[in-house]
């Protein structure tokens, strides 16, 4: 049996080398020296030059070699997700490189409370281990921390209720099975998807923003399914793949012989999708002459084909996408402002999947379940596995295709790939690479010359900025102008009326 001790690097530790006669050596190197282990894992966001040094003083002072020291970054001491998603990978990557029967130890005292909390929650569940502690005066010894009374010994932080998804879930039932198929994990996607179960069962537009792959599709159809309308159509049609000339024949329907080519009579999607919901991807790239129609039907509730003087009711309910900010391109006078107000009834921003790195875990899992899947059915397929390497690579790649990305990087993974686990080189092979545009979230590495628009570039990064500060705050002013270094709540109310921000 494979013994195996992961932990956080302390400050306390870090201080050990020049500080030990004050101090003592640390509970790192306390534990180290008074039990022995087969390999130690130790977790960091401290500078490199530091981390170098102490672990120097540290395989000299313990006699211990076989140390990893695993990088991660964290955005403060306490932030439970990121600390969790850090101590899953050191989990995983310390019984990947071990034995079958690996035994692991999780160490309290290093680090802040709540790392000790997220220790203790994987050792009750995902990770059985055992747990230590260390002091100058009693030295190392075993924690016992019942599963029962462990919630006991989580700050405050993590059992504080929030108020704002309090009242966003109010009313709703205990289980929504229709967004089961969105995976997630994280805070970001919760406030999301709360708030589509909040809006489902009522008839107003919703619009969706995401980047491209981020799973607005998904969404809509988890809205259908949820509404009055499910058993009825759900009809989506992608704006952006429509020839400019047939879009108003394609939405709305057209007589025969209405024009060159129209040799038989069409419905068009509104009438399609009566009774449901119909779902228009891509909504800014719409015409402005379908704008205004699509304007008047749902002002109206009435479509009038193409080629007929007649207007016929419909009961759709329209849930609209875009890649793009409609606001901007108001602003620019590429769609309309009456049909944004229209439009834009409930609107939900789906997060990108840099984003989400709470959630990125579990979508790894679940992607490549679903290639393994897809696999079985494929003569002389051998079901795929990650490697530790190859895991750290996926957790660490920018994503700038979001979940389409991922799904795809992992299926050319599969298919290139003839051993059963997953290597960092063949995920490296599978990666497509990342252009300097892309890694800057679409900012910086624009060409300079005609089509540059710097302030509208500076406009949507005020945007982007201020809308996640208005989420992160729970639409306190004053806190939001403090996320985004604004001096006030007054100023910040300026500015998101001049960005078209709502709080």
């Amino acid at each position: 049996m494979g013994r195996v001790l992961v932990t956080w690097i302390g400050h306390t530790d870090l201080r050990a080398p020049k500080e030990e006669k004050e101090l003592g050596v640390g509970p790192v190197a306390q534990a180290l020296m008074a039990h022995k282990f087969d390999r130690t894992f130790l977790i960091t966001d401290h500078q490199d030059e530091v981390v170098r040094l102490y672990r120097r003083w540290l395989e000299k002072r313990s006699g211990v070699t076989n140390l990893h020291v695993l990088r991660e970054k964290l955005s403060g001491p306490t932030d439970f997700g990121e600390i969790y998603v850090a101590a899953v990978r050191a989990c995983e990557q310390a019984l990947a490189d071990g034995p079958r029967d690996t035994s692991l130890t999780f160490h309290l005292s290093p680090g802040t409370p709540a790392m000790a909390a997220v220790w203790i929650i994987l050792a009750k569940t995902r990770f059985p281990a055992e747990l230590i502690e260390s002091s100058r005066q009693h030295g190392v010894r075993t924690a016992s921390v019942p599963f029962d009374i462990s919630a006991d010994f989580l700050p405050d932080l993590l059992r504080r209720p929030d108020e704002e998804l309090e009242r966003l879930s109010a009313g709703l039932s205990p289980e929504a099975p229709e967004f089961e198929a969105i995976i997630h994990r994280g805070r970001a996607m919760r406030r999301v998807i709360l708030r589509a179960r909040r809006v489902a069962p009522r008839s107003v537009p919703v619009l969706i923003e995401g980047e491209t792959g981020t799973g607005k599709e998904l969404l809509a159809r988890a809205i259908h399914r949820t509404s009055p309308r499910r058993d009825k159509p759900f009809v989506a049609v992608n704006c952006g793949a429509i020839p400019p000339e047939l879009v108003e024949s394609e939405l709305f329907g057209h007589e025969k012989g209405a024009f060159t080519g129209a040799t038989a009579r069409r419905k068009g999607h509104f009438v399609e999708a009566e009774g449901g919901s119909l779902f228009l991807d891509e909504v800014g790239e719409l015409p402005k002459p379908a704008q205004v129609k699509l304007l008047r039907t749902l002002q109206e509730g009435e479509v009038l084909p193409v080629g007929s003087s007649r207007s016929r009711r419909v009961d759709v309910r329209m849930i609209a996408a875009t890649n793009r900010s409609l606001l901007s391109e108001v602003a620019v006078g590429a769609f309309r402002e009456d049909l944004f107000h229209r439009v834009a009834v409930a609107v939900l921003r789906l997060p990108p999947l840099r984003d989400r790195r709470e959630d990125l875990p579990i979508l790894i899992d679940h992607v490549l379940a679903l290639v393994n899947r897809e696999g079985r059915e494929q003569p002389g397929y051998v079901e795929k596995k990650l490697s530790a390497g190859a895991r750290n690579l996926l957790l660490a790649h920018p994503w700038p295709g979001n979940i389409r990305e991922l799904q795809n990087t992992l299926s050319r993974a599969a298919i290139w790939t003839p051993d059963a686990v997953l290597k960092a080189e063949d995920i490296r092979d599978a990666l497509l690479p990342v252009t300097a545009q892309a890694e800057d979230g679409a900012v910086l590495g624009k060409p300079l010359g005609e089509g540059l628009d710097l302030p509208e570039i500076l406009a949507d990064v005020a945007r982007h900025y201020l809308r996640r500060a208005v989420d992160e705050a729970q639409g306190n002013k004053t806190q939001a102008a403090q996320l985004v270094g604004l001096p006030s709540y007054q100023t910040f109310t300026n500015w998101t009326k001049r960005y078209g921000v709502r709080v």
